[in-house]
């Protein structure tokens, strides 16, 4: 920013002397030193200014966080009801999750969902995914197999076996989740009906409790989360008249009427983030979205190993934001309100007199921002001290945002061993 102003206070001294006749004078020097250092100054000021406008910014989120608590939150106690319920399909693709599916299948089969249909799709598994779900459906008639056996043209993975599933399904709502999920509650399903019916939604999305159990999960999902709810906050996307429109992938629930409204699997064909591609089709067309936390009664982890967070978040980016403008303001926005403070004390030192005022602003808006950390990290299941670490996961999350931009540009996305072309 203060190169800048020597740049234009540069530029408008050039523009005095090019209508003199003779060379420059001592005078004119001077004034063009002048003016340099009057830049300098005047630049040294706003960038003060703008830390003591981010420090504020920073006090400003303490407020989001008390309305917080606001927000419902599903729990146990919504599936109390002697309403006659819909029957549901719950529906999950799988491949190559010989890891999860155990474990997110039998947190299915234990909901105590009174008419209830399973259906797991094994989306071309090279591994032990299609024996341990035929194992599963062996034991419990509620559980049907399909097996994908390949994928044809003009048709993302996930897409294409929920696409299937659906087809299958005779429940009356749908619920779609993702094979690493796991099942702490066995009124979820219920406990998402009933809030539903009594809410009037067609549409309600359930959010996990991310699991962190790695140190770069813990580095980098909070910060990642924090700028989804940022740009996402759950009372826009819960307001009809507002134009935010965010759900997730990892439980869906939908009324089938609705689904067939929204054109189905068929619409969101060749997208990998479907769930924010059916949330703005929904909110386009009139129909009721609602997104609310799950009160810990289901978790996902989501990625494992900095390789795979790199690459996942990135496409959760690129899938949410989705165009060069959007992705652009992120970037900025973060590297302006989270990062600039550190960067700023870090170099106070040679900024010469303005050096001890702009420590002093970096350091207010550090301990702000620190402030607002330590309460979002308790409330994301993690020990407040990682908050600490923000300053590397935000960092990461800007190079993830940067990769994301790199897709806009004809660069394939591999998502599960498979090769995308777009994909926004």
């Amino acid at each position: 920013m203060m190169a800048w102003f020597r740049v234009l206070c540069l530029m408008a001294s050039l523009s005095r002397f090019r209508y003199a006749a003779q060379p420059f004078a001592k005078e004119n020097a001077l004034q063009l030193t002048l003016a340099v250092s009057l830049g300098a100054v005047s630049g040294m000021s706003i960038w003060f200014w703008a830390l003591v406008l981010i420090t504020l910014v920073w006090l400003r989120r303490h407020l989001d966080l008390n309305r917080a608590g606001e927000h419902p939150i599903l729990s146990a106690a919504d599936a109390e009801g002697t309403e006659p319920l819909p029957t549901v399909t719950v529906l999950v693709a799988a491949k190559d999750e010989e890891a999860n599916i155990r474990h997110c299948v039998e947190g299915l089969l234990k909901q105590n969902y009174p008419s209830l249909e399973i259906i797991a799709v094994n989306d071309r598994s090279a591994d032990r995914t299609a024996a341990i779900l035929d194992e599963l459906a062996a034991g419990d008639e509620r559980l049907r197999v399909v097996h994908v056996g390949e994928l044809p043209p003009g048709w993302f993975g996930k897409n294409h076996a929920m696409h299937l599933g659906v087809q299958q399904a005779t429940g009356e709502f749908l619920c779609f989740t993702d094979a690493d999920c796991r099942f702490h509650s066995p009124h979820l399903v219920q406990a998402a009906v009933r809030f539903a019916l009594r809410k009037g939604v067609g549409f309600l999305s359930v959010l996990p409790m991310l699991e962190a159990e790695t140190f770069w999960e813990r580095v980098v999902q909070p910060p990642a989360g924090g700028i989804m709810v940022f740009w996402y906050p759950p009372e826009k996307v819960n307001d009809p008249d507002s134009s935010r429109a965010y759900a997730n992938g990892a439980f869906m629930l939908l009324a089938r009427s609705t689904y067939d409204a929204l054109g189905g699997h068929t619409r969101v064909a060749e997208t990998l983030n479907e769930d924010m591609h059916f949330a703005r089709i929904a909110k386009r067309e009139g129909q009721r979205l609602f997104v609310l936390r799950g009160g810990g009664m289901y978790s996902v982890r989501m990625y494992v190993g900095l390789k795979q967070i790199w690459r996942g978040w990135s496409r959760i980016f690129y899938g949410c934001f989705g165009t060069l403008p959007r992705l652009l303001a992120s970037v900025v926005f973060l590297s302006v309100f989270s990062l600039s403070p550190y960067v700023t004390l870090l170099v106070s030192p040679w900024m010469g007199g303005w050096g001890p005022w702009l420590a002093l602003a970096s350091g207010l808006a550090i301990v702000a921002q620190q402030s607002v950390l330590w309460r979002f990290y308790g409330l994301s299941a993690l020990r407040p001290a990682w908050a600490l670490t923000y300053p590397l996961g935000a960092t990461l999350c800007v190079g993830m945002m940067l990769n994301a931009m790199t897709r806009l540009f004809g660069r394939r996305t591999v998502w599960r061993g498979t090769s995308y072309a777009g994909g926004a």
